[in-house]
């Protein structure tokens, strides 16, 4: 038996950085199925299974690539409930950003990221960062399985 790919979530407001990523994600062969979220409250409402999404299947995404500077809710309070959660903490968090500002960095690795990437301002330097992320994250990486650690 064959196990079902995870989604991908893309937290990411910038219609070009989500073009960007998604032909990132397909030239390095990335057979997830993307879920693009618009907001971090959007990203919020996927992760909880609620609104929108409240009858979504399948349970944590393999990956989440996070923005930080998006609308209703920011990037940094995203990674702060996610990590914060017993039933999501686990889920891999990939900061992909435009911010180099050393707070930034600091805060989300104090919040438990597991990677910060600075997006590169070049198109061809981005799409071979973002392949980089994909083929990591989403292929190589092992998680664990769903919810946390029985006792």
């Amino acid at each position: 038996m064959i196990a079902e790919l995870k989604r991908i979530v893309l937290a990411e407001d910038n219609a070009n950085d989500v073009e960007l990523t998604l032909t990132a994600l397909r030239e390095n062969h990335v057979a997830n199925e993307i879920v693009v979220v618009r907001d971090g409250a959007e990203a919020l409402d996927y992760l909880y299974k609620r609104n929108g999404y409240a009858d979504r299947s399948g349970g944590n995404p393999a990956l989440v690539l996070l923005d930080l500077k998006m609308p209703k809710v920011d990037g940094i309070e995203v990674l702060r409930q996610v990590k914060s959660d017993p039933a999501l903490k686990q889920i891999p968090v990939v900061v992909l950003t435009s911010s180099r500002e050393e707070q930034d960095l600091v805060r989300t690795y104090d919040l438990g990221v597991n990677a910060y990437v600075v997006k590169p301002v070049d198109f061809h330097e981005f799409i071979d960062a973002v392949k980089l992320l994909g083929g990591f994250w989403a292929v190589v990486n092992e998680t664990p399985s769903a919810g946390p650690p029985r006792p």
